[in-house]
């Protein structure tokens, strides 16, 4: 991720966090990250950048310049998303744009990526958060390699039945 900002006009939007800050979010959480997030989040930079809209800040009160609301927090969301339901090993990562959220799965192999629609699923008709959940890449890794080549992410979730 460095070596892909090296050249750009801008870098990353946040600076990087500590590892104390990544220790934190992981103790709320209750599940360590990937090494691979975690290095992306304490040496490219506190997240603004990746697929869809970036990836959210590990830390709250983040705003991009020009911004009137503070940049998406992957601990504030996933609370709030705990609370309404939804697994806790399932933290945010960034914003799909409408009611679509990225989330990463902290229990699979390889650490998959989820695509998350909340108006996926119909209470009142038996559903819960879980039948609003696609599965968008088998890692991680492969879905953040597919962004930095110049592909499409959802191309993958939206694939499948």
């Amino acid at each position: 991720m460095a070596a892909y900002f090296a050249d750009a006009p801008r870098g990353p939007l946040f600076p990087p966090v500590t590892p104390p800050e990544v220790e934190a979010a992981e103790d709320i959480i209750g599940r360590p990250l990937p090494t691979l997030l975690r290095r992306m989040y304490t040496e490219v930079g506190d997240g603004g950048f990746g697929p869809d809209g970036g990836l959210a800040s590990l830390t709250d009160g983040r705003r991009a310049p020009g911004d009137l609301i503070d940049w998406p927090c992957s601990i504030t969301r996933h609370e709030r998303d705990r609370a309404a339901g939804l697994p806790g090993s399932w933290p945010y990562l960034a914003p799909g744009g409408c009611t679509m959220q990225w989330h990463l799965s902290l229990l699979a192999v390889g650490s998959p990526m989820l695509l998350y629609d909340a108006d996926g699923w119909v209470p009142s008709w038996g559903e819960g958060p879980h039948d609003g959940l696609r599965h968008a890449t088998g890692s991680l890794r492969q879905w953040l390699w597919t962004w930095a080549n110049g592909d499409d992410v959802w191309a993958e979730a939206l694939s499948l039945p």
